[in-house]
């Protein structure tokens, strides 16, 4: 079956259909085929996913002995932090219901036809959402790009065609392992590999073709995403057949174990440390593109005074973007004065998040981590001890903890502050520095905000808002939840 010639039942034109032929063959022009080769995959311990009880898939080392019935994959792609953190949720959610995760990168086998490739298309898209913080003339482009653009069903149609170059590391997996896939690309490739037992966790809250992977079953996280993918909304001009049963799923939002199990205990921390007078402890996390460095510096600047003043305290995760703390401590005076590092010791940060968690947390606290998998979770470790998040409405939007949604970096993002807002627990997305400088003083000296977004969190907890990547895990392992 061609998946590029239909989706769902709806033809794709002769005319798009070779354009999506052409497009994968200059790929295999410039990054290679494999498709004759026979890969053996073996595993690698990693400090970070031996806390979800994970091996690291690689093609160095002993031949791994698969086990469908103990082992789930975890099918995942390095683009900006997102998808490894919906990988991380995943694992978690795995482990904790006693199966073990096996994590599966497919950007990491560097010399293969599928690693030259999903490298090559994260580099632009880095690019892209770099250049729209820049240019208000790109960003025009980007936010329709990502909003528009990503969302026809001939963009799925393109993307198909080069999925198939990335099958072959996928024939070297059980066909009837359950496998999760955290980004549409490892879906694709895996359905073109013949694996029978996909899911494809969908991570947008804005239908988009980009995101299909027909011959998986389609999880999302939300009520809208929901209606919007199964009608295919917006996807076409013309009239479309809709999603079949049972291909797509609303499983709820894909948070890891050790947050959703002690939700309950954390909200009721910053209530306390509220009542205490205690600074208002705000989390702002660097994304793997790198982008909003001016609003950095802006939000920065109008929280030194508080923090000088003791009314708030700054926990700033920079990943593995070190440039970007070099550039922060240029442009943002006293900062590095003020900061305290904690740098390549992920050791250090867990234990400095644990002993924060119900001790004294003053001025600031810089962490990064050349180690992607530390650099990603770092921030989980953190939002434990924190009061609020500062992020844009990315994957992080779905997290269980106060948040002060920023400025998108793409259109598709819109609806992860929507979904925040109406949910209860963040706000609504602040666009400008002024409007973000007006949150951030309503957030230190108004504890109502901090009580009732506790308040939503929890009760969301009780309606099941959080149990999406247990869910997944269900229908990886048994096609129902």
């Amino acid at each position: 079956m061609d998946r590029a010639k239909t989706i769902f039942g709806n033809p794709i034109s002769d005319k798009d259909y070779e354009k999506a032929v052409k497009g994968a063959e200059s790929y295999k022009k410039k990054f290679g085929d494999d498709s004759n080769v026979s890969y053996v995959l073996s595993a690698e311990q990693n400090t970070v996913l031996n806390a979800f009880g994970a091996k690291n898939l690689t093609l160095s080392g002993a031949p791994f002995q698969f086990d469908p019935e103990k082992q789930i994959i975890i099918g995942n792609i390095r683009m900006g932090f997102g998808h490894y953190r919906i990988s991380m949720a995943m694992a978690s959610a795995a482990r904790a219901l006693g199966y073990e995760p096996l994590w599966f990168d497919l950007h990491s086998f560097a010399d293969t036809t599928c690693g030259r490739v999903i490298r090559h298309q994260n580099d632009l898209y880095s690019l892209g959402s770099r250049l729209s913080q820049k240019s208000k003339a790109f960003n025009i482009f980007w936010e329709y790009e990502n909003s528009e653009g990503f969302r026809k069903l001939t963009y799925n149609a393109n993307d198909q065609k080069k999925a198939e170059l990335m099958a072959p590391l996928c024939k070297a997996l059980p066909k009837d392992i359950p496998y999760i896939a955290t980004h549409v690309w490892p879906a694709q490739a895996a359905i073109h590999a013949g694996m029978t037992h996909v899911v494809n966790a969908i991570p947008d809250n804005w239908p988009m073709a980009l995101h299909l992977a027909e011959g998986a079953i389609h999880t999302i996280q939300t009520p809208s995403a929901y209606l919007g993918y199964k009608a295919l909304r917006g996807m076409s001009k013309d009239p479309l057949k809709p999603m079949p049963q049972g291909s797509l799923y609303e499983t709820g939002h894909y948070i890891d174990h050790e947050l959703v199990v002690n939700l309950e205990r954390d909200c009721e921390q910053r209530l306390y440390r509220l009542e205490q007078g205690a600074p208002r402890r705000y989390l702002m996390t660097v994304g793997g593109a790198g982008a909003q460095l001016d609003l950095f510096v802006g939000m920065i600047e109008q929280l030194l005074p508080d923090i000088k003043a003791g009314k708030a305290a700054l926990l700033m995760n920079f990943g593995d973007h070190r440039k970007v703390y070099d550039a922060i401590c240029k442009r943002v005076k006293g900062f590095k004065e003020l900061a305290q590092t904690h740098f390549d010791d992920y050791g250090g940060a867990r234990s400095f998040a644990e002993a924060a968690y119900q001790g004294k947390v003053e001025g600031i606290h810089a962490f990064y981590d050349k180690d992607i998998f530390a650099a990603v979770y770092i921030t989980n470790l953190l939002m434990r001890c924190s009061d609020v998040l500062i992020t844009k409405p990315s994957e992080l939007a779905y997290y269980p903890i106060p948040k002060l949604m920023i400025r998108r970096v793409g259109g598709h993002e819109a609806w992860g502050a929507i979904r925040t807002a109406e949910l209860g627990d963040g706000t609504y997305e602040c666009e400008t520095l002024p409007e973000i400088g007006a949150m951030l003083k309503l957030m230190t000296e108004d504890g109502e905000v901090l009580q009732s977004m506790c308040r939503h969190i929890v009760t969301a907890k009780a309606a099941g808002t959080y149990d999406g990547a247990y869910n997944v895990v269900k229908l990886a392992k048994n096609g129902s939840f």
